[in-house]
């Protein structure tokens, strides 16, 4: 079954952007530095999924590059797909564009892939696999 999984807020500085976030109760569940994406990332959960706020590690970030083009805000919305690497098949065999050929790796062990906005009506969609539901030899 495909869900939520989290939406992306790109920000400058996640220490920042927190006290709005926990003075509506919200608080960090987990936090994470993701070298492979170039980011630390903040999860705060919620009913129906978690808010991820996204900080560049660096000026290469492709964070620190959405934040240079259209400053802080939604970045993307992820959803949680039981086997990564069929649903890029199936992407694929559509003629919708990924951003990359294969999954990279992601916060919680995780892996990911990115649609790109082109494909997917102006929206950055990320898939993500959780780390316990590898299958199709990944892992």
């Amino acid at each position: 079954m495909i869900a939520l999984d989290h939406i992306g807020i790109a920000v400058r500085s996640i220490e920042d952007r927190l006290p709005l976030y926990c003075s509506l109760g919200l608080a960090v569940s987990a936090r994470e530095e993701v070298p492979a994406q170039k980011v630390r990332v903040a999860f705060l959960p919620l009913a129906g999924g978690r808010l991820e706020l996204l900080e560049p590690t660096g000026p290469e970030s492709p964070i620190a590059g959405f934040l240079a083009r259209r400053g802080e805000g939604l970045h993307h919305i992820c959803l949680t797909v039981a086997d990564i690497h069929g649903a890029m098949a199936e992407l694929k065999r559509q003629g919708v564009a990924l951003v990359s050929d294969e999954p990279q790796p992601g916060a919680d062990g995780s892996l990911i892939c990115f649609v790109h906005p082109k494909s997917a009506g102006g929206v950055l969609l990320e898939l993500c696999q959780p780390e316990g539901e590898r299958s199709n030899g990944a892992g």
